[in-house]
């Protein structure tokens, strides 16, 4: 299973990359495992300012639909569009072309909560 080491992580198996003030998410390798073929990504927050683990979409899978849940208090700035189109992109590449957001982040210090990879492997007992 892919767990990057430069990225961050949550107990609600997002991925969150950060430059400066602006935090790159999606969902995690083992995320897309569990949930299967992903054949909807919804968001409808962008451009809103939203707090740290309130929902800011929805991914649909052939099994289930699953609320996305925000990492880092701040503004959605950008959403995936090519995910409108291909939602499979989250399954294929799950750390790359198949991130969903872009937010910026309204406190830094919750930057300290995340989880680091060794955490994230601890977690799905990876």
């Amino acid at each position: 299973m892919n767990i990057p080491a430069n990225l961050k992580y949550t107990k609600d198996h997002e991925w969150i990359s950060i430059e400066g003030d602006i935090a790159t998410v999606g969902i995690t390798d083992f995320a897309q495992r569990e949930l299967g073929d992903i054949v909807y990504v919804e968001v409808e927050t962008l451009d809103q300012t939203l707090d740290r683990d309130e929902v800011f979409g929805t991914v649909e899978a052939v099994k289930t639909v699953s609320d996305l849940f925000l990492p880092l208090s701040g503004e959605i700035i950008e959403f995936n569009d090519t995910l409108e189109s291909d939602p499979e992109l989250v399954n294929s590449d799950a750390y790359g072309a198949g991130w969903m957001i872009k937010v910026k982040i309204a406190d830094l210090s919750q930057v300290e909560d995340l989880l680091s990879d060794a955490a994230y492997k601890e977690l799905i007992g990876a």
